[in-house]
């Protein structure tokens, strides 16, 4: 094949609507559902521009059944006529002229102080990415109409005079499938950025119609981010909501322009929830930048100030981080300049120095004076401060245990301490019995079938893993063996120990998990012990219906010709009723003092066995009962036995 020649005539500049349709991703950040969600985000900005400078406070989204979209506000209107400075319609410039707008000369105190579309880029970049757009624009008693298709205007300005209530915009859009590779954008998408922007421009009402599913919701905050922080701290907090605000004016560098700053932030801590959230011109900053780095800085300064000044950290011990904070903080930022640098079109972090630098200073002397004005408030915040610093200083201690414990394979059976593997690799077949202690495991070994039947047996009654933390848990050799054996890993929930979650059922080995312990009392405890440590930390295995109690009998009949088992009071007087000769009666003996051919018939022969599968009927119920069996709630369990202990007494006489 020919190569064909790199010269003078081989550059080429995209034009017109090519500029966009050819290379979304340069405008929007991808050319996926993100990208076409930020054209959304582009309309939608213009609409809350006009409502912020005080023409409209309502804004309305229609989401229609075909995924094309409608935004209306009630503003001033888009001029479109014709533009005698650049001599071209204003049309043109809007909607087909990238990098022309009306909010260039917002920093002289001209329209659009503060506005979140800036770069002159979003109506003209939606409409090249478009299949259609029609505008609508209600002005200076005219209506103006404008249709585009693909990028290109058809039949130009329609313009006629009009009486009308109210003026604005109106435009209908539907994003093109030849731009983007998903256009069909969830209504869950609209909810959120409209709560979004309901938060952080209060007094603004946003109306989502959603005909696909033919709901409406109105989205409006009049307390702006106050009423945000309430809501989210749902009435947990354990601080006063705090609210500060400040207008100021600086410059990145002395060769910049001076520009305007005002920002507001409202925080409260609560154990129950934390958020962290910034937003610049109404814009949500998903990477934050200078305000992110400005409130950790200045946070993380005042508490570890506050901490030294009363000397409560303990010796030698590091300082906190901004995580510790974190983790009991609702914060959310509204900020807003004349001048914003932002890291691309898509505005999801801003570098601006100077609003990092205002911030953080007027930050720190405000926590400063608030720490010492507030002690009771202060000493509530530093104090789990520090209760969240050590907690995850223990965390990381027992994750870096738990993976030293649990990593490897237990392909060599003699690596953990008695389990006996059975020959099949057939997961679908293999059945693991957890049984109580040495003796039960030797008879169990000789009584099972070793082409699927393992045996792992527990020394003793194990941890109670309701009422202890998971360091302690994970040193527990008993425990970390099991789990070592079952192969899935583990579930863990709490903030603090994300990193230890490494369940996965797909590496689980055995199709059924079987708890086989002595029928008295204490069988009865190492049972919900073990029923325990699996609800604690391997959930889905009761979920998925992988684990199950094997019945053992209570008593053994003889005769001269039959030995028959009763697992019950009730079947021994059946059993009893039948037999017309003499017989011996005696009381199950322990599991390890059962014969081989007992233990098969009585506990392991698929064919004779009885199990209980463990189901989790009410998640709620089984948690509130292990708490009163296993947990803190002394008061609970207290009350429950003298309820129900007079139906356990003869369990006790047994034993």
């Amino acid at each position: 094949m020919k190569q064909k020649t790199y010269d003078n005539q081989s550059i080429s500049a995209l034009k017109g609507a090519d500029r966009v349709r050819l290379r979304p991703g340069v405008i929007f950040g991808s050319d996926g559902i993100e990208g076409c969600q930020h054209s959304v985000s582009e309309i939608l900005a213009n609409a809350i521009d006009e409502a912020k400078e005080g023409h409209g406070y309502e804004i309305d989204i229609t989401l229609h059944q075909d995924y094309s979209i409608t935004i209306q506000d009630y503003g001033r209107g888009i001029p479109l006529d014709y533009n005698d400075v650049e001599e071209r319609y204003n049309w043109e410039l809007v909607f087909c002229e990238l990098y022309a707008g009306g909010k260039y000369n917002n920093n002289d105190g001209e329209n659009y102080e503060f506005s979140l579309g800036l770069n002159g880029l979003g109506a003209c970049a939606t409409q090249y990415s478009s299949e259609f757009m029609n505008v609508e624009v209600k002005r200076d008693g005219y209506c103006y109409e404008l249709h585009f298709e693909k990028g290109e205007n058809i039949g130009g300005l329609r313009k006629y005079k009009s009486d009308y209530k109210n003026t604005g915009s109106r435009i209908h859009w539907k994003p093109d499938k030849e731009v983007f590779t998903d256009v069909d954008i969830s209504p869950l998408y609209f909810e959120d950025i409209l709560k979004r922007q309901a938060v952080v421009n209060k007094g603004i009402k946003f109306i989502f119609t959603n005909e696909i599913q033919n709901e409406v919701k109105t989205y409006l905050y009049e307390d702006g981010i106050v009423g945000y922080v309430k809501e989210l701290s749902d009435e947990k907090n354990f601080t006063n909501i705090i609210c500060v605000e400040q207008e100021t004016k600086g410059q990145d560098s002395i060769d910049r322009p001076e520009y305007k700053l005002k920002f507001q932030i409202a925080f409260c801590f609560c154990n129950e929830n934390n958020m962290l959230q910034y937003y610049h011109n109404s814009s949500y900053l998903e990477y934050g930048g200078s305000p992110d780095k400005a409130i950790k800085n200045a946070f993380i300064y005042a508490i570890d100030q506050y901490l030294k000044n009363e000397n409560v950290y303990n010796k030698d011990e590091k300082k906190i981080t901004f995580v510790d904070i974190q983790d009991s903080l609702i914060l959310i930022s509204n900020s807003f300049s004349t001048i914003t640098s932002y890291e691309n079109q898509t505005k999801k972090a801003i570098t601006n120095k100077f609003i990092q630098e205002a911030i953080q200073e007027y930050l720190k002397e405000y926590l400063f004076i608030y720490f010492t004005e507030n002690k009771d408030e202060a000493e509530k915040i530093a104090k789990q401060v520090l209760v969240n610093k050590r907690s995850r200083e223990k965390a990381e201690r027992t994750r870096i245990n738990v993976k030293k414990q649990l990593s490897g394979s237990i392909d060599i059976t003699n690596r953990i301490k008695k389990f006996v593997d059975c020959r099949s690799k057939d997961v679908n077949i293999r059945e693991l019995y957890i049984v109580e202690g040495d003796s039960a495991l030797g008879s169990c070994k000789l009584g099972r079938n070793s082409d699927f039947q393992g045996i792992m047996p527990v020394r003793g009654k194990i941890l109670n893993c309701l009422k202890s933390d998971y360091d302690r848990i994970f040193k527990n050799d008993i425990i970390v063996d099991l789990l070592k054996v079952l192969g899935c890993g583990i579930e863990i929930t709490s903030k603090h120990n994300k990193d230890l979650h490494t369940f996965n059922i797909e590496n689980l080995r055995w199709q059924k998990v079987i708890i086989c312990t002595d029928a008295d009392v204490d069988g009865y405890q190492i049972r919900t012990l073990i029923l325990a440590m699996l609800y604690a930390l391997v959930p889905t295995l009761i979920k998925e219906g992988k684990v199950f109690i094997a019945e053992t009998p209570l008593y053994e009949i003889g005769t001269k010709d039959d030995t028959y088992f009763a697992y019950s009071e009730y079947e021994k007087t059946k059993v009893l009723s039948k037999i017309k000769s003499k017989y011996t009666l005696q009381r199950s003996k322990g599991l390890g003092e059962n014969d081989p051919q007992m233990m098969w018939q009585t506990t392991m022969n698929p064919e004779t066995r009885r199990l209980i599968k463990v189901l989790p009927e009410d998640a709620a119920a089984t948690g509130e009962m292990f708490d009163i069996l296993l947990g803190d709630n002394l008061n609970g369990r207290k009350q429950f036995i003298a309820n129900e202990g007079h139906r356990y007494l003869d369990l006790v006489d047994m034993s």
